[in-house]
């Protein structure tokens, strides 16, 4: 166990040390207006590293229920898992997140194309019966274009909209693979110490499909909704696959970010539905993790 966290404090300092320049706090962007440099007072130019998803490590991260023999829509029994593996119900989570501006002023001279890239990773780090595997590893590239915008919509003030081709998958073999691409459409609003991200999607359907079903589970769409007072972030993020009744599936999660020192933050998420991680995508958990971050959403 001592051999354990001496490689997450490794892990740490040597993430740490590397995004440094990404996450020091006189030069991290505050509002939407900053992080996606949608005015001339806010332009970086192209190919500068900034901010996209939070990055954080959470030590502790505890299901209700793991995943131990994952099954897939694809009826073909290339996908069937014939034996399961004992799963710890703790185990490591964390991600890591940015984007880079890669065109300025497209489009009429109002858009920006980004290309941006999130992976999330889940480590059986205490669970010395299977050597200690990674579950699941999700990798999330994006082209994504946005345009600034002013408009008013329930009082909030509408700051951008976009689209964005977004693929993610697990980079595992059959019966474990996953994947979908998605058309992203986006919009921004902010109000006060108010931000939220409204995101509808399209699924550009596959002929080989891993998980056919995928946006019955895990959603058409969904809404991140964060709050700021006094350095402390809450963010509610809620998928929804848009059917209703009995057929309401999706997940929620909540995170809540508080200062320690410096750059270094408290970070505290729960989830509860489906579509955690890719592997998970069609099976319902709840899930508590506790940890640090050091790149929130604003």
């Amino acid at each position: 166990m001592k051999n354990v966290f001496c490689i997450l404090l490794f892990l740490g300092c040597s993430a740490y040390s590397q995004i440094d320049a990404l996450i020091r706090s006189s030069d991290r962007p505050r509002t939407l207006s900053q992080r996606w440099e949608l005015d001339s007072t806010a332009t970086r130019g192209t190919f500068r590293v900034t901010p996209y998803k939070p990055i954080f490590v959470l030590p502790f991260r505890w299901s209700n229920k793991p995943n131990e023999r994952p099954r897939s829509g694809n009826g073909s029994e290339e996908y069937i898992v014939e034996e399961g593996d004992r799963y710890n119900r703790v185990e490591t989570k964390f991600q890591i997140s940015f984007k880079t501006k890669v065109m300025q002023d497209v489009f009429w001279g109002k858009g920006d194309l980004w290309v941006a890239y999130t992976q999330a990773a889940h480590w059986q780090v205490y669970n010395g019966s299977i050597s200690r595997p990674f579950r699941e590893i999700n990798y999330e590239p994006e082209l994504i274009l946005n345009f600034p915008v002013k408009f008013k919509l329930f009082g909030f003030n509408g700051r951008m909209v976009g689209m964005a081709f977004n693929h993610q998958s697990n980079g595992k073999s059959l019966p474990f693979s996953r994947s979908w691409n998605r058309i992203i459409f986006h919009a921004g609003l902010e109000y006060k110490n108010w931000t939220v991200y409204a995101r509808p999607w399209i699924r550009i359907p596959d002929k080989e499909d891993d998980n056919p079903d995928i946006a019955d589970q895990l959603g058409r769409a969904d809404l991140n909704v964060i709050y700021t007072s006094d350095g402390h972030i809450f963010s509610l993020i809620g998928s929804h696959n848009l059917s209703f009744g009995t057929a309401v599936k999706g997940n929620l999660t909540f995170s809540y970010s508080f200062p320690i020192k410096g750059n270094l933050r408290g970070h505290l998420q729960a989830s509860h539905g489906y579509g955690e991680t890719l592997i998970d995508y069609n099976h319902r958990q709840t899930t508590v993790g506790i940890g640090c971050s050091l790149v929130e959403w604003l």
